[in-house]
């Protein structure tokens, strides 16, 4: 069974509620169709149901009747949802008037059902900026505890198996944080841990990765790699973790034993911690177009719930794949 078909199955057994802010978009209702069909996940669409289920009408879909539609402009609870924001963003002025506006925007509507416990997860983003999917969650869903930073994490799915767990390496941040601090860095990768776990369903080796392996190279660049890995392991001591190492190292086993002869994860890494994002876009870019890998994601990590962006160059596949990424990740929340 390969990845993508397990991810599904998973979904399936939880069948978390994944609300869809931009309902009326061709692909993304096509995808929620697919995902009722196959019963991978509950849907949520926000949005007008004559104009809902007139798009469904138009393109020939048999199974958005079994999603709950939620008309943004009108629902049951829709006062309880602007009694929330005013509460949560008083400290920044946010009125009854500015909050009854915002909530019938399906980006912060979705959010608040998210934060109320009426849905388990958000995808969006075929029609909508970064920015304007990420702000609502940000203010109102926010980190989870103990985290800071977002990040976002790829699962890399190698033709050669011999690398990571049979093929599959995770890399993170590849999306989000130009720049992390060490503290940041430590963070990315505890939440790295937890995707990998909920998504690719193994336990991670994790490596820190610099341009250094164990003091062979002395640079400020190379103390945050080595600081942040010490913070990782009082963040989640259970976690196996190494750095800092070379990108041969982690992944190559007579190299790895070389240069950091008796360490565990060196050679035999899962999952790969980039020190910053030019170095984990460049490198999961290069990966998936010099080794012909199959990149999955940006997989939004970090948040208190899960909510995904997506390319606005998506395929109706690529979000029935998020959809149920999503659904794992609010399983293992």
């Amino acid at each position: 069974m390969n990845l993508l078909k397990e991810i599904k199955e998973k979904a399936k057994v939880d069948n978390q509620r994944i609300v869809l802010p931009e309902s009326t978009e061709e692909r993304t209702i096509k995808a929620a169709d697919q995902i009722l069909a196959e019963r991978i996940a509950q849907i949520i669409l926000l949005g007008s149901p004559e104009e809902i289920m007139k798009e469904a009408k138009k393109f020939n879909l048999k199974h958005i009747d079994q999603a709950t539609i939620v008309y943004p402009q009108k629902h049951d609870k829709i006062d309880h949802y602007i009694s929330m924001m005013v509460e949560l963003r008083k400290h920044k002025g946010m009125t009854s008037d500015e909050a009854s506006k915002l909530i019938r925007d399906p980006l912060y509507l979705g959010t608040l059902m998210i934060k109320n416990g009426d849905a388990d997860g958000e995808v969006a983003g075929a029609m909508n900026a970064t920015g304007d999917v990420l702000r609502p969650a940000f203010q109102y869903v926010k980190t989870f505890p103990g985290i800071t930073v977002v990040s976002g994490a790829f699962i890399m799915i190698l033709k050669d198996k011999e690398f990571g767990n049979e093929g599959l390496i995770i890399f993170a941040d590849c999306a989000v944080h130009p720049d992390p601090t060490e503290s940041e860095l430590a963070e990315i990768a505890v939440a790295t841990a937890k995707t990998t776990k909920a998504i690719a369903g193994f336990e991670p080796r994790i490596a820190m990765l610099s341009f250094s392996t164990k003091g062979s190279a002395k640079h400020e660049l190379v103390d945050k790699v080595v600081n942040a890995t010490q913070i990782a392991r009082k963040m989640a001591p259970e976690l196996k973790i190494e750095g800092e190492l070379q990108a041969d190292a982690a992944i190559i086993e007579s190299i790895g034993q070389k240069k950091a002869s008796g360490s565990e994860i060196a050679g035999n890494a899962n999952v790969l911690i980039f020190p910053s994002l030019d170095a984990g876009n460049i490198a999961y870019k290069l990966v998936q177009r010099l080794a012909h890998a199959e990149a999955i994601g940006p997989i939004l990590q970090g948040m208190a719930a899960p909510i995904n962006d997506l390319s606005r160059g998506c395929s109706v596949s690529d979000i029935v794949n998020m959809i149920a990424i999503t659904a794992n990740q609010a399983a293992g929340k």
